[in-house]
């Protein structure tokens, strides 16, 4: 029998509940399907994470809510339809962790954290193994199913740190690097003869290539573009303040001099500080 809900998430609940009746409801929140919905689930995500890097504590309330509420929406659509609701999804979640938690929740030890991931990577091996029996492709199988709805970006690095664990990896950086430049060449002649679909494709090569990149150094490439981003609207927001918010008319040499004054500044803002930390 499952538990009660506290009261704060019972009336998370009635609210949608409420958004979605067919006849008091929101026209909006009843036109959604989970299709629709996938935007908002990812874009959610991805506040979640941006509040956790901004390390604000407010923020981050307010987007693990809307979070939530994307997680009882879809359970509300499901119910609906009499597929499952927000009890089946807790009840699937709980039985998982129970599983794959024998030390906690069995008999087996586990004296460390690397004996915890080990323990939890061959349990869910064996799981894997028992969904894909009979499959003639199944690492591309399970890969097929654990990246869809991932961003890109991670997408990429869970399958390229799969395929070289099962032995499809270059030698050395070097093969790495080769394969860069390859796409790169690849990805201009097709700018080169105008051919957007085929430029289209040989800008994914060359983005999964530098994930593999990444995967050799040690480093994210999501939070990578992610910083970048970020450092990119810094030095940009001093470009258009020394401009007073207007580019227009602007010529490339003076907006480039600029940039470098903001980056110069920015860098010596940086330094200053953390030599007082």
């Amino acid at each position: 029998m499952a538990n009660a809900p506290s009261d704060a998430l019972q009336r998370l609940i009635e609210v949608v509940a409420q958004l979605r009746d067919p006849t008091t409801g929101c026209p909006w929140d009843l036109e959604q399907t989970h299709a629709s919905l996938v935007p908002y689930v990812l874009e959610e995500a991805h506040e979640v994470a941006d509040a956790i890097r901004h390390g604000d504590d407010n923020h981050l309330r307010e987007e693990l809510g809307d979070l939530l509420l994307q997680v009882v929406l879809h359970a509300q659509i499901a119910g609906e339809e009499q597929r499952f609701d927000l009890d089946a999804i807790a009840d699937g979640i709980s039985e998982k962790l129970i599983r794959r938690h024998p030390h906690v929740f069995g008999d087996a030890e586990a004296s460390s954290s690397d004996d915890v991931r080990r323990s939890w990577d061959a349990i869910k091996r064996q799981e894997q193994a028992e969904a894909l029996a009979g499959s003639t492709s199944p690492l591309s199988d399970q890969l097929r199913g654990k990246v869809r709805g991932l961003p890109a970006l991670a997408g990429a690095m869970t399958i390229s740190k799969k395929a070289a664990k099962a032995g499809f990896e270059w030698d050395d950086m070097d093969g790495v690097w080769e394969k860069v430049h390859e796409e790169l060449d690849e990805l201009k002649e097709a700018v080169a003869n105008g051919n957007r679909g085929h430029a289209q494709e040989e800008l994914g090569d060359l983005l999964f290539t530098l994930v593999n990149v990444a995967r050799w150094c040690g480093i994210g490439p999501e939070e990578g573009l992610a910083g970048t981003n970020q450092r990119f609207l810094d030095r940009f927001s001093r470009v258009e303040a020394a401009l007073g918010g207007d580019l227009q008319g602007r010529s490339i040499h003076e907006l480039e001099a600029l940039w470098k004054q903001a980056k110069a500044a920015i860098r010596a803002e940086q330094s200053s500080t953390s030599r007082f930390d």
